[in-house]
């Protein structure tokens, strides 16, 4: 084995897992500032689509999407289970609202994939890979192309 794919099966990922309908996601641990119960949140006038609005966070005004709307998926009903990811990428920090939060997974490098050519419902876009683990496909998602810089620096956070 090279010493370059000895470096890389090394290496490991930290990943926060949720879900949102029948998919399991992933986000590096890195980029997840915290994990909180679904609050009440404010709306914003013309804000796109997936902008669910705003919540103050400990003085803090971020703004939250609904991710599932985002990625163009059906979510499960909200309930006792729904969370909001706050996470940071580049300069935007923003919530995320998911159906549930299952775990934090530690996998090797090695066991992250790059996308199908042909995603699932979700646009390839968004994806940095796929990961198997124990029979399961978790997608790890691009938190910059997710939250589009662009957008959210247009909602003015």
């Amino acid at each position: 084995m090279p010493m370059a794919e000895e470096a890389r099966a090394a290496e490991e990922l930290q990943l926060v897992v949720f879900s949102l309908g029948r998919e399991e996601f992933a986000v590096e641990v890195t980029q997840v500032r915290e994990i909180m119960r679904m609050e009440e949140i404010t709306r914003m006038p013309k804000s796109p689509h997936f902008v669910e609005g705003i919540i103050n966070l400990r003085g803090q005004i971020i703004a939250v999407i609904d991710l599932a709307k985002r990625l163009n998926i059906e979510a499960q009903e909200r309930g006792g289970e729904t969370r909001i990811i706050v996470v940071e990428a580049g300069e935007v920090k923003v919530g995320m609202i998911v159906d549930s939060v299952s775990e934090v997974l530690r996998v090797g490098a090695d066991a992250l994939e790059p996308s199908p050519t042909i995603a699932t419902d979700v646009a390839a876009a968004f994806l940095t890979g796929v990961i198997k683990h124990d029979n399961r496909l978790i997608i790890l998602l691009d938190l910059t192309k997710v939250l589009s810089l662009e957008e959210m620096a247009g909602l003015g956070f």
